[in-house]
């Protein structure tokens, strides 16, 4: 009888353990591709957002990079370094970080997206239209600015 209780409460207090909390995509996360950044993920409220704080190529022909594809012409002219592409998450309570935007610098786009841990240091983002089956998903990994 007690190691059945043992072994039980072990079984709980490990999976407790395991649960994802919703702070833990807080940080610096590096994207993956021919054009790596860096994103630091931040909570304002209880709403989680990013913005690019590092990029491998910050200018081209010796100027700034800036966010040229906005459809608001009145923002074509901001650097991309600085810029928010992660909008409005929030925690679902078990593992993913849903109902939020992401915006693509690269093509002045702004798509559904979710974000989940694939473990501490590794993040899946899921960017879609309609659906989450027509999309793009990326890896990135946790990083230090």
């Amino acid at each position: 009888m007690r190691i059945t209780f043992f072994v039980a409460l072990l079984s709980f207090s490990t999976s407790l353990s395991a649960q994802t909390t919703a702070d833990e995509i807080l940080g610096i996360w590096l994207t993956a591709g021919k054009e790596p950044a860096k994103i630091q993920i931040y909570k304002t409220e209880n709403k989680f957002y990013g913005k690019i704080v590092w990029m491998k190529n910050p200018t081209e022909a010796g100027v700034v990079r800036t966010d040229k594809n906005n459809p608001d012409k009145n923002k074509r002219s901001q650097p991309i370094v600085g810029l928010q592409i992660l909008r409005s998450f929030t925690f679902d309570g078990k593992k993913e970080w849903e109902a939020g935007t992401i915006y693509d610098p690269e093509n002045g786009k702004t798509y559904s997206c979710y974000i989940s841990l694939k473990d501490k240091n590794t993040l899946k983002v899921r960017g879609y239209i309609g659906v989450s089956l027509l999309g793009r998903t990326e890896i990135w990994s946790r990083s230090s600015l």
